[in-house]
């Protein structure tokens, strides 16, 4: 059985309370310069090579994505996805403005940054939506072939990390792959195909005489 649909409403507040657990995880990453995967990644690697802020080139890396989802997905989840997108691509830009984060240890910052975005990338799935980019292709390899978003994600992500050797120190990338490792395990242990499905319990009968066995033949029936 599927899940219940939420209302407008519902989506509205979930949706921006993920995009909040995403941004303050984002910021944490930035503390130490950390990186992630997925599109936020390539954008943050993207704002080393040219004079780009992360909110403008997070949401333009992500314009091509939108094709797969509206097609191969559904609308609904095309658009929830572009709102994501978009108060991600504002809120860490603002974010800053709000919170000053004088110290903070670069090994708390990557594993509490990875498990912010993981719950929020949670919070946006379970609501038919997603961080856009490599996250629509997730969702849509495992409505199809049954392939974990997580494992996918892992898979990815360690691939930009890898390249992103290049350009930053080694020390950075270690922590950016724990943080990713981190994010990514989230998601693969909470967001398993059919895991929490809905169901109906039998009703009591009302006849006092009559088992259980018979009321279970009875909703087989």
């Amino acid at each position: 059985m599927n899940f219940p649909k939420h209302r407008f409403y519902e989506d509205v507040l979930a949706l921006f309370c993920a995009g909040v657990l995403v941004s303050f995880g984002v910021v944490l990453f930035g503390t130490h310069n950390l990186l992630t995967g997925g599109t936020a990644g390539i954008a943050i690697i993207g704002t080393h090579i040219i004079d780009m802020n992360f909110g403008l080139l997070f949401f333009l890396v992500n314009i091509p994505f939108y094709y797969i989802a509206w097609t191969q997905l559904s609308k609904r989840f095309t658009i929830n996805t572009f709102i994501s997108v978009t108060m991600v691509s504002v809120m860490t830009e603002q974010i800053g403005h709000l919170i000053t984060i004088k110290s903070i240890h670069p090994l708390f910052a990557t594993i509490a940054g990875g498990m912010l975005i993981g719950v929020g990338l949670l919070i946006m799935f379970r609501h038919k939506s997603s961080l856009g980019g490599l996250g629509i292709l997730a969702l849509y390899l495992q409505s199809k072939f049954n392939i974990r978003a997580g494992n996918f994600g892992l898979l990815v992500d360690s691939m930009i990390l890898g390249s992103s050797m290049f350009i930053f120190n080694f020390d950075i990338v270690i922590l950016s792959v724990i943080g990713a490792i981190t994010l990514n395990l989230l998601i693969a242990v909470n967001h398993k195909p059919g895991r929490y499905q809905a169901y109906l319990e039998p009703k009591k009968s009302k006849n006092k005489d009559t088992t259980l066995e018979e009321e279970l033949l009875k909703v087989a029936r």
